[in-house]
């Protein structure tokens, strides 16, 4: 069919979807049924058990009631700042977490060195691929071009259909291995293709870490200093696992109680990280910040700050949303110890940046946000700064393009789908399948 036939046929019939899909707001509490598996005070409704990671964001007293407390993350028995601090200066993470995370015990030398061996055979793709598959049809939407080349690398594993878990555990690692490269070389070809800029395409190293290849993959000289790498390294770790209740690696879950393969599942994970609602936060902070920018004549005017920050909360200024991002969690209160591990890297790129200004500016927001939120809204509990608060800023500091950025989230997120995964396999007993109450009406013809 004609595409502009086709166009003008959905516009003329979305009104007999917009009148016959929409359910009021009201029948879901009339029927006590979850809306988004959340009750009326938006946490989570339990879905499964898990030992890879924990959130706290609530204490109970004595007396039985629950407090607000301090954000708390953990990762397989072991709280993330304690994680984090055991690293030493020079010292890169990622690996030895991804390897905490998907075998559950945190690595000996030997161990680890044998890992990061294996991310080092695995950090390739097979031949001809880049120029095949990753650069025959070039996006500016990495996320899909990378979810592509997902299922493509599916038909090169002749161990697709077993589904035994030393096949899932080896697909596992060869995923995490080349996640990078089908990002950077995606973007690459976009950049080539679509911006009419310089290809360079870069082997990776095999004696460096995630971190640093993804630095030495993207930049056209292969450069880049340790506190660079070291941030970015941070980053990822920060952004590997966070609870199994999130949307994506929900999805992974889903489709391997299905008994759907490695690839498809990690593909359909990635299909829901992409979403803005999920893994573009950073993006949308990014373009608060330069509009507070463009809007605040003197940035250390405090008044004229918080005045335009209102502005934004009352839908006034911005996307006229009414949010301000980089606010608030679904699950933290208090505080969001991601955003506070990364903060303190953050301020340390920023003096070498030379950007203190624009660090000023994000730390006066932090600041003042969850005052005018708490003045302007109602709300159940605390109001502070996540993860991506933060996030966008350092990848803008290391000279990511945004193009990249939810990718980076899926290149550390691939090992906390896939020890969710891998757990869902070993504990599986039913295929995962949610109700749905049907509120249709019948109805005659004739």
């Amino acid at each position: 069919m004609n595409e502009k036939k086709l166009e003008f046929y959905a516009q003329k019939q979305q009104h007999l979807c917009n009148s016959n899909d929409k359910i009021p707001k009201e029948l879901y509490e009339k029927y006590g049924v979850n809306c988004g598996l959340r009750d009326k005070n938006g946490k989570g409704v339990l879905t499964g058990l898990t030992r890879i990671s924990k959130i706290v964001a609530f204490k109970k007293k004595e007396d039985g009631t629950q407090v607000p407390c301090d954000g708390e993350l953990w990762y397989r028995g072991y709280h993330i700042n304690d994680l984090t601090r055991s690293l030493v200066d020079r010292e890169y993470g990622f690996e030895r977490i991804a390897y905490l995370l998907l075998f559950g015990e945190y690595p000996e030398s030997d161990e680890i060195r044998e890992f990061c061996e294996m991310l080092s055979e695995a950090r390739d793709l097979p031949q001809n691929f880049t120029r095949d598959v990753i650069m025959k049809a070039p996006t500016k939407d990495i996320m899909n071009s990378m979810t592509r080349s997902i299922l493509t690398l599916a038909a090169y594993d002749e161990g697709t259909h077993t589904n035994s878990l030393e096949e899932n555990i080896r697909q596992a690692i060869q995923l995490i291995a080349e996640f990078p490269l089908l990002a950077v070389y995606g973007y690459h070809a976009y950049n080539h293709y679509e911006n009419n800029d310089s290809m360079y395409i870069h082997r990776p190293d095999p004696h460096l870490s995630t971190a640093e290849n993804f630095l030495r993959l993207l930049r056209p000289d292969a450069t880049y200093t340790p506190l660079e790498a070291k941030v970015l390294d941070i980053a990822l770790i920060l952004h590997m696992e966070h609870g199994g209740g999130n949307n994506s690696t929900f999805t992974t879950r889903v489709v391997t109680s299905s008994g759907s393969d490695t690839y498809s599942a990690i593909a359909a994970a990635m299909s829901s990280l992409k979403g803005p609602k999920h893994g573009g936060a950073n993006i949308k902070v990014m373009e608060m910040m330069e509009n507070i920018r463009q809007n605040v004549r003197d940035w250390n005017d405090q008044d004229e700050l918080k005045n335009y920050l209102g502005k934004i909360l009352e839908k006034e200024a911005f996307d006229r949303k009414g949010l301000i991002y980089g606010m608030g969690h679904a699950v933290y209160s208090i505080s969001d110890p991601r955003e506070r591990i990364l903060k303190f890297y953050v301020e340390k790129l920023a003096a070498a940046k030379g950007r203190e200004k624009d660090m000023k500016l994000y730390q006066d927001i932090e600041r003042l946000a969850p005052e005018i939120i708490a003045e302007k809204r109602h709300i159940y509990k605390g109001v502070s700064p996540n993860v991506d608060f933060y996030s966008g800023f350092v990848y803008e500091m290391l000279g990511i393009p945004q193009e990249l950025y939810t990718p980076l989230f899926a290149i550390a997120r691939i090992v906390g789908w896939s020890a969710h995964r891998i757990e869902e396999l070993i504990d599986m007993d039913k295929i995962i399948r949610p109700a749905y109450l049907s509120i249709m009406e019948e109805k005659k013809r004739g």
